[in-house]
């Protein structure tokens, strides 16, 4: 059974309503629909301590993230916009993932080799296409495969004030590519599940 985890970055503690927890469910409920076993969670509500270390000490809840993380062959990253850029809940996560670049598995390969990341993003502005290549550059490097489209977002109207979880439907186009993003990590998980990459 291939598992995903997502990562929901927005700075809103449960139970605050937020746009990033809608898409991340809809990215969720797609994957489910190809037979992935899902889980989610709002990071923001866990004490995540700075660092680049797998655990930062006493009272650091990261450890107990990074055991979903590691168990998950799907990361799906979720973050609000904010001034053009991700969040910071989202800027912390990539700095403790930072630690699995000295991690190695049995056969001696970096222990995220074998295992797909994929991102949403959402906002009402621009950024969503910086902040999509700032993510996929960071998980790239600690060793997560990008699939083909591996992003969906949603963009509201420049300086408006409406908020993806507003709106009546899901669009046509965010649902279309959110499919898309779901079909593709699961394949890619599935074929890297069977052939990891080489030692």
């Amino acid at each position: 059974m291939v598992r995903a985890l997502a990562l929901n970055c927005t700075l809103k503690p449960a139970p605050a309503p937020s746009s990033t927890q809608k898409l991340l469910s809809e990215v969720l409920a797609a994957l489910g629909d190809a037979g992935v076993e899902t889980d989610l969670v709002r990071v923001v509500d866990y004490d995540v301590r700075p660092g680049v270390e797998k655990d930062m000490g006493e009272g650091d809840q990261w450890p107990m993230l990074r055991e979903k993380v590691l168990a998950a062959d799907i990361l799906v990253l979720g973050t609000p916009t904010w001034m053009g850029h991700h969040s910071s809940i989202a800027a912390r996560v990539l700095e403790r993932l930072d630690a699995e670049l000295s991690e190695t598995d049995e056969a001696g390969r970096p222990i995220l080799f074998g295992k797909v990341a994929v991102v949403a993003v959402v906002g009402n502005e621009d950024g969503a296409h910086k902040i999509t290549a700032d993510l996929f550059q960071a998980l790239n490097d600690v060793g997560y495969t990008i699939p083909a489209q591996g992003v969906t977002y949603w963009n509201g109207e420049a300086m408006g004030s409406t908020d993806y979880r507003e709106l009546d439907a899901t669009p046509e186009s965010t649902a279309g590519t959110t499919a898309t993003v779901a079909a593709n990590a699961a394949h890619l998980a599935t074929l890297l599940a069977g052939a990891n990459y080489p030692a």
